[in-house]
């Protein structure tokens, strides 16, 4: 029976037997072939989309939650805390549930995704709307958390990367234990585009692909302080997710991109809702 990413992985994974597997049986997720997308673009290519829509709360997120949350509870938390638009929220929650601790989330007023937001409602956390944008609602969970004994639940959390990069080997699983030669996705606050370049370099170095994808990161226009290289005070894009002036992982971005020669570009709104027609 499949009982997680941190069971399935637990050898490449910064885990031990005192840390107590807080799990919703994430990961495992389809590596889609997409042929018609392929043949309209070039038929020297084939594209294929991890459908990260099949983790328990639906996003990528719940990978990161399981490893945050098993290590907050081994450290012996009894509440967890983030700042979200939508996604995380919904993770945190639900895991949170899972341990039987408390969720506490800040989301900027007004600028959250509907869906996301009745998700963390429905699993129980305490959720209060401040004014500001996610960049303040963050700057406000880390002030707290560094002063209340909560554990911090955002991608500033290593453990949440540790937890993401373990997409980046099922790819490789799926593709005959190899990389891509290329690895499309959206930039927000930047955690997953670090997590997956990790978890590539990691497969490689143990011996079980033989080359690293160039990575391509694609941030909103009104959100793109990664292609300016200067924060945004205002983030705006109809991409709630990825509406974010000052990634935490800026840093782990920018290696990703560098070390694998790839790319970090920006889309407009207009290009961005074109793309869902």
């Amino acid at each position: 029976m499949y009982r997680g990413i941190i069971e399935t992985y637990r050898a490449m994974l910064p885990v031990s037997e005192k840390t107590p597997v807080i799990s919703l049986c994430e990961g495992n997720t389809p590596l889609i072939a997409l042929p018609r997308l392929s043949k309209a673009i070039s038929p020297l290519l084939t594209i294929y989309a991890k459908f990260e829509g099949l983790n328990p709360t639906g996003s990528f997120k719940d990978r990161g939650m399981t490893m945050a949350v098993s290590k907050a509870c081994e450290e012996g938390a009894e509440a967890i805390m983030c700042a979200s638009t939508g996604n995380t929220s919904a993770a945190a929650a639900a895991y949170a549930a899972r341990a039987g601790i408390n969720c506490f989330v800040l989301i900027p007023q007004g600028k959250i995704a509907l869906g996301k937001l009745s998700q963390a409602l429905i699993h129980g956390a305490k959720v209060l709307s401040i004014e500001g944008n996610f960049d303040t609602a963050l700057q406000l969970v880390r002030q707290i958390c560094e002063t209340q004994p909560i554990a911090l639940v955002n991608s500033v959390n290593p453990f949440r990367l540790e937890g993401q990069k373990t997409a980046a080997y099922e790819i490789c699983e799926a593709l005959d234990n190899n990389a891509p030669h290329y690895h499309a996705l959206p930039v927000g606050n930047a955690g997953n585009i670090t997590a997956y370049w990790k978890g590539f370099k990691e497969w490689k170095a143990a011996g079980k692909s033989s080359r690293l994808p160039k990575m391509l990161g694609f941030q909103a226009a009104g959100a793109a302080p990664l292609v300016t290289g200067i924060r945004v005070e205002h983030p705006e894009t109809v991409a709630t997710a990825i509406r974010i002036g000052n990634p935490a992982s800026w840093e782990g971005a920018i290696s990703a991109r560098d070390e694998s020669g790839g790319l970090i570009e920006s889309v407009t709104d207009e290009e961005i809702l074109e793309a869902y027609r």
